[in-house]
């Protein structure tokens, strides 16, 4: 790599920082994105049975368990009962368990690897999801509006506050290479490509000092690389054939460092908000970023975005991917499918 190039990349990392820090500040008084669905409901529950799938290894874990119990007390209802993930299970025997106790509604507390498995047991079910968050990039809980630093504040909106619906997705992943298939729900953004790259090579010990920004630096190690050729089908339309680095699904837009990646894409309202990324150089990366970075509304041709429903692309050869921040195996076929409102979540109510 030639020297300019290297600067370019070392100077887009250190405005992308600056900026990221900039934008939460900026977001926190600026950001009002609005779900274009119905007004979120009281529980219209006196009572309620509480169940919580907790991750034990996050920094707050007994914390968040304490401030529950003590919420559930205050109120005079039954002690909550609590299922605690482990290495070889994030969640999945757990919230199948908590099920078993007809709970009105199941708290999570953990990142959004667990939100995610609980996720996948609640949706289409009248069985609301608390949301504590303890992870790094807590995908969901920024997307609800939850102060990630209000600990208690989280556990009374989880316990007490109002709900609404959300769409769901569904992501099928095929790999005709070794025969393996699976299928999962998402919530925020899944992707194909340079993303899920990114995510797997990123650094643990840098993401445990560093939290979200750890990507960063993943990010900028592959910058450089090809584009792969892909076939896109949207909403059973012919297929497009397109050379990319990535290909994101966007269910909403809010990513970590108060950046609003797509600030179209809602929450509720039925459809995908899907990203093809193709560009071709470093110079292409910086049009990107400075694009999103402002929210320019022109169009480039280095990064397009589509709505739809249902998006099926196929790849000559395996190529990786990842849900909401976690790592999904290598594909040759991608199927997703919204699932418009499909999953009840108790959010904060009207400031």
């Amino acid at each position: 790599m030639s020297d300019w190039i290297l600067y370019l990349l070392i100077g887009v990392a250190l405005a992308f920082a600056i900026s990221s820090w900039w934008g939460v500040r900026r977001l926190k008084a600026l950001h009002v994105r609005s779900m274009v669905g119905g007004e979120a409901q009281e529980s219209g529950l006196t009572r309620q049975r509480v169940a919580v799938v907790l991750n034990p290894i996050k920094a707050r874990s007994e914390e968040a368990r304490a401030k529950i119990q003590r919420g559930c007390l205050a109120a005079g209802w039954e002690d909550p009962v609590f299922f605690e993930t482990t290495a070889e299970d994030p969640g999945y025997s757990q919230v199948q368990a908590a099920l078993e106790h007809n709970p009105d509604v199941i708290l999570v507390g953990g990142g959004d690897g667990t939100v995610r498995v609980v996720a996948e047991s609640l949706v289409h079910t009248n069985v609301a999801m608390g949301l504590i968050p303890l992870g790094t990039g807590n995908l969901l809980a920024r997307n609800v509006h939850l102060d990630l630093n209000d600990l208690h504040d989280n556990v009374n909106t989880a316990l007490f506050g109002r709900q609404r619906y959300i769409d769901t997705a569904r992501m099928g992943i095929e790999n005709s290479r070794t025969g393996d298939s699976s299928e999962h729900t998402f919530l925020v953004i899944a992707g194909i490509g340079m993303d899920a790259e990114i995510l797997a090579d990123t650094n643990t010990g840098l993401k445990k000092a560093l939290g979200w920004l750890a990507y960063t630096e993943a990010g900028m190690r592959h910058l450089p690389g090809r584009r792969k050729k892909v076939s896109i089908s949207l909403d059973g339309s012919p297929e497009q054939v397109r050379n990319i680095r990535s290909v994101l699904f966007a269910n909403c837009g809010l990513i970590p460092g108060g950046i609003d990646f797509i600030p179209q894409a809602m929450i509720d309202d039925g459809m995908l908000d899907v990203v093809v990324m193709s560009p071709r150089s470093a110079f292409g990366w910086l049009l990107m970023y400075v694009k999103i970075m402002f929210k320019h509304s022109g169009k480039l041709p280095s990064m397009t975005v589509y709505r739809s429903g249902r998006i099926v692309i196929q790849c000559p050869e395996p190529m990786p991917t990842q849900l909401d921040g976690d790592t999904a195996g290598e594909a040759t076929r991608l199927t997703v499918q919204v699932e418009p409102r499909s999953l009840l979540v108790r959010v904060r109510g009207q400031d």
